[in-house]
């Protein structure tokens, strides 16, 4: 058993555009969410906030937009949801309020009773506290399901993990760090500005051991 909680192969999982972005960056994103057996969603609104990023130099709008004329992904209307959810966390005061991309990816999940898969502290913060019976899953949930281990292959894997993390400066939660650095393997480890400190100063201490 891995350590995504990714545990129910039923609900759909809605991408967040950060998400996308690391998927993008790990080289077989394709690969990836084919393994998943749950369905993926990204919002219109995401798309096109991938879309319009020009500053990045990066090309996740057409990639996400490939995958999504492929079948591997399915892009979704903000506007035919019923609930006010998006309009709520739009809308407010700034340490409750998102952005649309994060917004749009939340509020289809609480209607639809998806999994919304997010790495920024505030959108799972928001989520947490506002929607309790929604969970909300992170990229790294994706990359270490049991399945995609088995389709992808750990080598594969380990170079498509560091590349989100140097490419794309993937975040990675407390939980998952153990894992990480073992899949990548403590050199490369140390190279990773996302990692949280502690974790490049242990990977260091046992590369200098090794």
């Amino acid at each position: 058993m891995g350590l995504s909680c990714l545990t129910d192969p039923e609900p759909q999982l809605v991408l967040d555009a950060s998400t996308a972005i690391n998927l993008n960056a790990t080289g077989c994103a394709a690969a990836i969410l084919r393994a998943l057996p749950n369905d993926v969603i990204v919002t219109d609104v995401v798309l096109e906030e991938l879309q319009e990023d020009s500053q990045s130099g990066r090309k996740d709008g057409e990639l996400i937009a490939k995958l999504a004329v492929d079948g591997i992904v399915q892009v979704e209307k903000v506007s035919d949801l019923s609930q006010p959810h998006f309009e709520n966390l739009v809308i407010g005061h700034g340490p409750d309020t998102l952005d649309d991309g994060e917004a749009s990816t939340l509020a289809y999940a609480v209607e639809r009773g998806a999994v919304p898969v997010i790495d920024e502290r505030k959108a799972r913060r928001i989520c947490s506290d506002r929607f309790r019976a929604t969970k909300v899953a992170s990229t790294v949930d994706l990359l270490c399901h049991d399945a995609v281990i088995a389709a992808v292959g750990s080598v594969v894997l380990a170079d498509a993990v560091f590349a989100a993390l140097r490419n794309a400066r993937m975040r990675v939660l407390s939980q998952h760090e153990e894992w990480v650095v073992g899949l990548i393997g403590t050199e490369r480890a140390q190279l990773c500005a996302s990692l949280s400190r502690r974790s490049r100063m242990v990977a260091r201490q046992v590369s200098e051991t090794e």
